[in-house]
């Protein structure tokens, strides 16, 4: 008997036995066949997650941030000991003590799915298995996946420390909102750094990651604060919090930005621009899209947020004004149901969600809620209401008249009904009196259908100040001051001028305005000044003030369109300019973005500058990564410098052209605006600084510009339709485009200052006859004397001057000599005939030019 009972227990341990051996190695050969081929788990050693990328202006203020996930990096040190706490307690009590896997969970958690018959199912999951999961592993609900899970988990407990594992987890994990990472979920609810959260607050984050969609704090809210209570109760049993904290944290209202409790952080940063947006468009370009968006980049913008306003301001003046004057009402942004408008929270809603731009300072989105017989009455966003309600009263629709999607216009608007219907969503502003600002009405606003472009840039270091590239970004998003081609017309003239003053001519060179015909193979090219008048021989000064075309095609086919187009290139106007005389007349698209970069190279005394929307690109780790300023500090690097002494600065910039041309051309530019086609708008602004610039207006007014500089800051702007059409008689680029550049400059002075150019070295200054060219005697005064400077050795002749005549002759009904419009005297005899005095022309013959020829239009030329 007793062998037989002990026949039975050696078989049964024999049985047991080799049960066991047979188990281990099935778990062994199971973990063998799972483990090859694994991620190499040493990857999560160098682990940089995709992190925002921010846009700082340059007072330190983010401005904008672009990501594909919403997430802020924030390392181990950094983590606050009771945000760890709440998370560990929440997801992994034992996280401090396993080695990567809790075999008493996974226990725990067999015997109650085995209890519940499969009803009760909890994870078993640490927050090690999770790091694997999210990182190497795919989401899969499979025993392959789970056990592939532990061997990675065991494996980095052994080359990861704890606080490296959390700090992996908690800038990993998806928390709801777009918000990854605890650091941005804590901005997303709360706005708060994790250092300033509640033990509550925490508790709630903690509480996200096992089901982020349905805890949302004011769907959910029950749901939301239970599972945070539950998190509270394991901190305390964990002994991280005391009791009293618990309760006290219990007791509290869940708040949030999603709740209307807190200031949402959106809102503490402006909305989205054209300055910011082209940024955003650059570096994508520059690093990848992919990379922007989650390479954490911290970006120093060259962007003066308070002349970034003015520009905005100034732009959106100026389209608004050119669009009332048309007097058309072109309808509504958007629409909402009318059965919506029933309460004040009703009206509210939809207005909420209505399509219409919001970043238009000083406008409010409104919905008409009821038509009278003369007004309208309107909920405004953001505008309590108030006992009487709100209303556009019939005197404030009588400048327009309806327009049909067939173009087909109304009879004038008499009351508020005849462009309004109820649920139409609109734009208003307050209407304010000049005496006292006190209020008036609210009056009917709409986005212009002209659109346009400014710019403004440092033209000693390329720093792009302003940059608005139409007149809402909410409205449309595309960026006219760097990706809208537009014919530059006259404003690309000077850099005809600067060829020709680089290649031997001279500032009261002659050039004959008589008419032109061009074969061009497809036809004859009859150009003509925008007068549609002719004004005989007279100095390049007059050529470049008073816009004459016929002058500019005389000068650029006899300095040769291949020079004019080489250096057209040089100043990176084009990538390829084509040799056509009509392009020296600006018949070749370029950019806003362009030509203001090329009048700076004017401005700074000829030297390359690029411009640049950005001082400085930091990486994640804060290495700087670009630096846009390249000059040499020769004294940084001394220990001390004299007193009264700067740290020498080396400019180590390409010269475009030489320096006196640079400074010919920008003292002809100021003529443009003390006497020439600025001069109403811009030289009679007052702004109390030497300012030069080119006025532009292209064929038929399509397109019309101005693009002018003082010693620091170049700005330009031009104004036209998307579809260019014509934008109508008396459309000019000084009195459309001038004013926004006076308006911005104004404030530009005030903070950055200006002065007088300076005049380069190896140059001499001599009185010239502004009319005739010729030279005067010395100390010679009047309002027909201009000082221009000349290179040594290159005295301006005191005799009679050649003509330059492009190769064309000048037509015997031609009359020689006129003071051209503009130009007599005012109060003074137009008609008094002008001196004259004989000069050789090109050909070998004689002309005579008058010295009273008058220096062109007042309008701004153009193509033809």
């Amino acid at each position: 008997m007793i062998r037989f009972i002990t026949g039975i227990f050696g078989a049964l341990f024999s049985a047991v036995t080799l049960g066991l051996v047979f188990a281990a190695l099935g778990i062994g050969g199971l973990l063998f066949m799972y483990s090859r081929d694994l991620p190499d788990h040493e990857t999560l050693a160098n682990y940089a997650p995709a992190t925002i990328s921010r846009i700082y202006s340059r007072e330190g203020q983010v401005v904008d941030e672009f990501a594909a996930e919403r997430r802020l990096f924030i390392s181990a040190e950094e983590i606050p000991d009771f945000v760890a706490q709440a998370f560990v307690s929440a997801e992994d009590r034992n996280f401090y003590e396993h080695q990567g896997y809790d075999p008493r969970a996974i226990a725990a958690a067999f015997v109650e799915a085995v209890r519940s018959r499969g009803r009760d199912v909890r994870g078993a999951s640490t927050i090690t298995q999770q790091v694997m999961k999210n990182f190497l592993l795919d989401g899969s609900r499979t025993i392959e996946r789970k056990v592939r899970e532990i061997i990675l988990a065991a494996r980095i407990e052994r080359s990861l420390s704890k606080d490296r594992i959390l700090e992996l987890y908690l800038n990993e994990i998806f928390l709801g909102q777009n918000s990854y990472g605890v650091a941005a979920a804590a901005q997303t609810y709360f706005n708060a750094p994790l250092e300033d959260l509640t033990i509550g607050q925490a508790a709630y984050l903690a509480a996200l990651p096992q089901r982020p969609a349905t805890l949302h704090p004011v769907r959910d809210y029950d749901d939301a604060v239970s599972r945070r209570n539950y998190v509270l109760r394991e901190m305390l049993q964990n002994g991280y919090i005391t009791r009293d904290e618990m309760e006290q944290a219990q007791a509290a209202p869940l708040e949030t930005v999603q709740g209307g409790h807190i200031e949402a952080y959106r809102g503490s940063i402006p909305p989205r621009n054209y300055f910011t947006d082209e940024i955003r468009r650059q570096l994508s370009n520059r690093y990848g899209e992919d990379e922007f968006f989650t390479g954490g980049y911290a970006v120093r913008s060259s962007m003066d947020e308070s002349l970034q306003e003015v520009a905005e301001a100034a732009l959106r003046r100026a389209l608004e004004r050119y669009d009332r004057d048309r007097g058309l009402w072109r309808g509504p942004q958007d629409r909402v149901d009318p059965a919506e408008l029933t309460d004040e929270e009703s009206w509210r809603g939809a207005l909420a969600r209505a399509d219409i731009p919001r970043d238009i300072d000083g406008w409010y989105p409104a919905v008409v809620l009821a038509v009278g017989d003369s007004s309208a009455r309107i909920g405004i966003e953001g505008v309590d209401e108030d006992a009487d309600g709100h209303f556009i009263p019939a005197e404030d629709v009588t400048w327009a008249r309806p327009v049909d999607a067939d173009g087909n216009r109304g009879s004038q608007a008499r009351v508020a009904g005849d462009l309004l219907s109820v649920g139409d969503v609109v734009h208003v502003r307050a209407m304010t009196r000049d005496s006292d600002g006190s209020f008036m009405r609210w009056t009917l606003r709409q986005v212009p259908e002209v659109q346009g472009a400014f710019m403004a840039m440092d033209v000693n270091t390329g720093r792009v100040l302003a940059m608005q590239g139409g007149f809402s970004y909410q409205a449309s998003s595309f960026n006219r001051a760097t990706q809208a081609t537009r014919q530059p017309g006259s404003s690309f003239k000077p850099l005809v001028y600067a060829a020709a003053l680089d290649s031997g001519y001279s500032p009261n060179t002659i050039v004959i305005d008589a008419p032109i015909e061009v074969e061009t193979g497809d036809g004859i090219w009859r150009p003509t000044n925008a007068s549609n008048q002719f004004y005989g021989p007279s100095p390049l000064r007059t050529g470049i003030e008073r816009s004459r075309n016929l002058m500019t095609v005389r000068l650029a086919q006899d300095v040769g369109m291949e020079t004019v187009a080489r250096y057209a290139e040089r100043f990176g106007v084009y990538d390829d300019m084509q040799p056509f005389l009509a392009n020296s007349l600006g018949a070749q698209e370029s950019t806003l973005f362009r030509m203001v970069a090329a009048y700076a190279m004017f401005a700074n005394g000829g030297e390359r500058v690029e411009p640049t929307l950005v001082d400085r690109i930091q990486d994640r780790y804060g290495r700087t990564v670009y630096r846009h300023d390249q000059r040499l500090c020769a004294d940084c690097d001394l220990e001390q410098i004299d007193a009264g002494l700067a740290p020498r600065i080396v400019s180590n910039r390409e010269r475009v052209i030489d320096p006196i041309t640079a400074y010919q051309l920008t003292s002809m530019m100021q003529g443009v605006v003390q006497r020439g086609t600025a001069a109403g708008t811009v030289g009679g602004a007052g702004l109390g600084v030497p300012l030069a610039g080119k006025t532009g207006t292209t064929n038929d007014a399509r397109d019309v510009w101005f693009v002018g500089f003082s010693s620091t800051i170049v700005a330009g702007c031009y104004i036209g339709y998307d579809q260019p059409r014509s934008l109508g008689r008396g459309a000019s680029g000084g009195g459309m485009c001038g004013p926004v550049f006076a308006q911005f400059m104004r404030e530009a002075i005030r903070e950055y200052g200006g002065g007088a150019f300076e005049v380069p070295e190896g140059g001499t200054f001599y009185p010239i006859d502004r009319y005739s060219g010729q030279r005067l005697p010395a100390g010679s005064q009047g309002e027909h004397v201009v000082y221009e400077l000349f290179r040594e050795g290159e005295a301006p002749y005191e005799g009679l001057l050649s003509v330059i005549d492009g190769g064309w002759g000048m037509g015997s009904d031609l009359p020689m000599f006129g003071a051209g419009e503009g130009d007599a005297p005012e109060g003074g005899p137009a008609a008094t005939a002008p001196e004259e005095a004989t000069v050789e022309t090109t050909g070998g013959g004689e002309a005579r030019v008058p010295t009273g020829t008058g220096f062109g239009t007042l309008s701004s030329g153009g193509l033809y």
